[in-house]
């Protein structure tokens, strides 16, 4: 329950971060923000796990887990807002 917990404030601080960093409006909630963060974990776990490899032995929270954790995150938010920009995306 403790590490659903934790993947929960990593994503809102990824998302966050992510959003910070993205320049422009983005009109999103709170819990849009965390899934983009928790997504952009993913994301970010996978090109880590690309460049460095993956350590199966050495699982739990490192610092640059929360790195790539918000350059994911950064990732999909440039994609949504250019999808949405072009109008595939949402209803206007």
């Amino acid at each position: 329950m403790f590490a659903f917990m934790w993947w929960l404030v990593i994503g809102i601080v990824a998302g966050g971060l992510a959003r910070l960093l993205v320049p422009g409006r983005q009109p999103m909630s709170l819990m849009v923000t965390m899934v983009l963060g928790l997504l952009g974990s993913i994301v970010g776990g996978f090109i880590a796990s690309l460049i460095w490899g993956y350590d199966p032995q050495a699982p739990g929270f490192h610092a640059g887990g929360l790195v790539m954790s918000t350059i994911g995150a950064v990732i999909l938010l440039a994609i949504y807002l250019n999808a949405n920009s072009r109008g595939r995306i949402g209803m206007r």
